[in-house]
C-alpha cells in the first residue's frame, strides 16, 4: 500500500455541466474530510454518495457537491478512493484541488491511478493497458477489443500457460540436483507436447495482431491512380462533402489529403493522394513521390483508373509497383457511366492472368449503389482478416513482441528436447518464454522505466 495520497481531475478539461475529482490513497477519506462539510466521511459506508459542501482554508465554500466513498479493497486503486462531483467550472475544480493540496494531497502523475491498481494486485498490466485502450476507443470494433482485454481477455490463458511450464521448469531443475542419480522427473514426451499445445495458441494470437493493429489504429486506404481518374471526387463522395478540389487541370492535388470515415464500426482513414504521371514540376513530383510512401504504409489500396486515358499495360506497371505482401489493393475503373456498354471481360482476363485473382469493383460519380457498393466491400475486406481469429486478439504492439519471442523460447526449447540436450539448457529456454508471457500481464518484476513508459500514456486522472 502506497503511503501518500494523490488527486486529479478525472473528466476532460474546459466548462461542462459536471466535474469529477478523484482522491487515492490510505488517508484520502481523511484529508477530503477535512475540507468538506456536511456528514463526518470517516464514519459513512463504503460505496455510498454523501451531499454538501468543499471550504477553503477559511472555511469559504467553494461549491456545492456530491461526495462518493470507497473503502478499501474493493476501489479501482485497492485504496482508499474517493469522488468529488462538482460543477464543472475549471475555476472550481483548480479550487478544490488547491484545497487538497494545502491539507498534503499531491497531484497524480498521468496514469497513476491505472498503475497503484495494478501494483496493488488489481488489475494485471494488460487490463492496466487495455484501460487505456478503452478510453481512447472511436470505433465499436476497437471498444469491443479493449473492452474484452480489460475484463481478462487473454489474461486467463497466459496464466494457465505459466503454470503449465512452470511445472515442468520445477521438475527439469530438481533433475539437475539429483544429477548424478541419472532420475528423470519431467517427462520428455509429456513436456513436448505441451510446449506444442502452447504454440497451438500462442500462433494465433500472434497472427492476430495483424487485425488488432488495424483495428486499433484504424485503416489506412489509399486512394491512387493517374490524374483526373476521380480521386478526389471518390474522397468526397465518401465523406459526403467536398473535402478535396475536384478539377479537370491534372496536379490538382499536389499533397496527400487524410479523413476519416467509420464504416460498420470499423474506421478507415481515407488518403487521397497526387496523381501518378511524369511531371517537370518539383511541386508535383514530390506529390507523386508522397504517393507512392502513403501507398507503402497503406493496409489497402483503391487503385483507379479510367478506360479512356489508361492501358491494361498501364494498370499491370501500376499494380506490380503497388502491391506488396502487406496490402490489399481493389482495382477501381471510374466513370462507368461514359461507358455503360463497355465489356470489361477482356480487362479482367488479361489481369488475371498476369496478376492472378485481382479484386476488382467499377465505380461511377452519378450512381451511390457503386459508393456503398465499395463500402461493403472494404468492410467485408476487414472482416474477413478476423475469419480465422479466436476470441482474444491483440491489439498491443509490446504483447505482440513479448508472444513473438515466447515462441522463439518455446521453438528452441522444441529442437534442445529432440536433440536430447541436457536438462539445464532446455530449463534456460524455457525461463526465458515464461518471462515473455509474464512481461505481458506483469506476473514477473517489470523494470520501473517500462512502466513509467506504459503508464505515462494515460490521461492525468487514469
Amino acid at each position: 500500500m502506497f503511503e501518500d495520497t494523490i488527486c486529479a481531475t478525472a473528466t476532460a478539461s474546459g466548462v461542462g455541466a459536471l466535474g469529477i475529482i478523484r482522491i487515492s490513497g490510505k488517508e484520502a477519506i481523511v484529508f477530503l474530510n477535512t475540507i468538506f462539510k456536511g456528514k463526518d466521511l470517516t464514519k459513512v459506508d463504503s460505496h455510498t454518495v454523501h451531499y454538501g459542501f468543499i471550504v477553503n482554508d477559511k472555511k469559504e465554500t467553494i461549491d456545492e457537491v456530491m461526495v462518493s466513498v470507497f473503502h478499501s479493497p474493493k476501489t479501482f486503486t485497492a485504496e482508499n478512493l474517493v469522488e468529488i462531483t462538482c460543477h464543472g467550472s475549471p475555476y472550481i475544480q483548480q479550487q478544490i484541488i488547491e484545497a487538497l493540496l494545502k491539507k498534503g494531497v499531491r497531484i497524480a502523475n498521468a496514469g497513476e491511478f491505472s498503475q497503484r491498481a495494478f501494483l496493488n494486485g488489481r488489475i494485471d498490466l494488460s487490463q492496466a493497458e487495455a484501460v487505456a485502450d478503452l478510453i481512447s476507443a472511436e470505433s465499436k470494433e476497437s471498444h469491443q477489443l479493449a473492452l474484452n482485454q480489460m475484463r481478462g481477455g487473454f489474461s486467463t490463458d497466459l496464466k494457465l500457460m505459466r503454470e503449465d511450464l512452470i511445472h515442468f521448469v520445477a521438475l527439469i531443475e530438481l533433475e539437475l540436483d539429483f544429477a548424478e542419480e541419472d532420475v528423470e522427473f519431467a517427462n520428455r514426451s509429456k513436456l513436448n507436447s505441451l510446449i506444442n499445445n502452447i504454440l497451438g495458441k500462442i500462433e494465433p494470437l500472434i497472427e492476430s495482431f495483424a487485425y488488432g493493429n488495424v483495428i486499433k489504429s484504424g485503416i489506412h486506404v489509399a486512394i491512387v491512380g493517374k490524374p483526373n481518374v476521380g480521386k478526389s471526387t471518390l474522397l468526397n463522395l465518401l465523406l459526403n462533402e467536398d473535402r478535396a478540389i475536384v478539377s479537370n487541370i491534372p496536379g490538382t492535388t499536389r499533397d496527400t489529403i487524410e479523413e476519416k470515415l467509420t464504416i460498420e464500426g470499423i474506421d478507415f482513414r481515407f488518403i487521397d493522394t497526387a496523381g501518378i504521371r511524369n511531371t517537370a514540376d518539383e511541386i508535383e513530383s514530390l506529390g507523386i513521390k508522397k504517393t507512392f510512401e502513403k501507398a507503402k504504409q497503406a493496409k489497402i489500396i483503391l487503385y483507379l483508373f479510367d478506360k479512356e486515358n489508361t492501358t491494361k499495360q498501364d494498370v499491370l506497371y501500376d499494380y506490380n509497383s503497388l502491391a506488396s505482401q502487406n496490402n490489399f489493393i481493389l482495382l477501381c475503373p471510374t466513370k462507368l457511366d461514359k461507358y455503360i456498354d463497355f465489356d470489361w471481360n477482356d480487362w479482367t482476363g488479361f489481369l488475371n492472368e498476369n496478376i492472378g485473382n485481382i479484386n476488382f469493383i467499377g465505380l461511377s460519380s452519378k450512381d451511390k449503389k457503386h459508393i456503398e457498393a465499395l463500402k461493403n466491400r472494404l468492410s467485408e475486406y476487414v472482416k474477413s482478416l478476423k475469419a480465422d481469429i479466436g476470441e482474444n486478439i491483440v491489439v498491443n504492439h509490446r504483447h505482440w513482441q513479448e508472444l513473438t519471442k515466447t515462441k522463439e523460447e518455446l521453438v528452441t526449447s522444441k529442437e534442445l528436447l529432440e536433440l536430447n540436450i541436457s536438462g539445464d539448457l532446455v530449463s534456460f529456454h524455457l525461463r526465458n518464454a515464461l518471462k515473455h508471457l509474464g512481461n505481458i500481464t506483469g506476473q514477473v518484476d517489470i523494470d520501473h522505466d517500462i512502466l513509467g513508459t506504459i503508464f505515462g500514456k494515460f490521461c492525468i486522472g487514469k
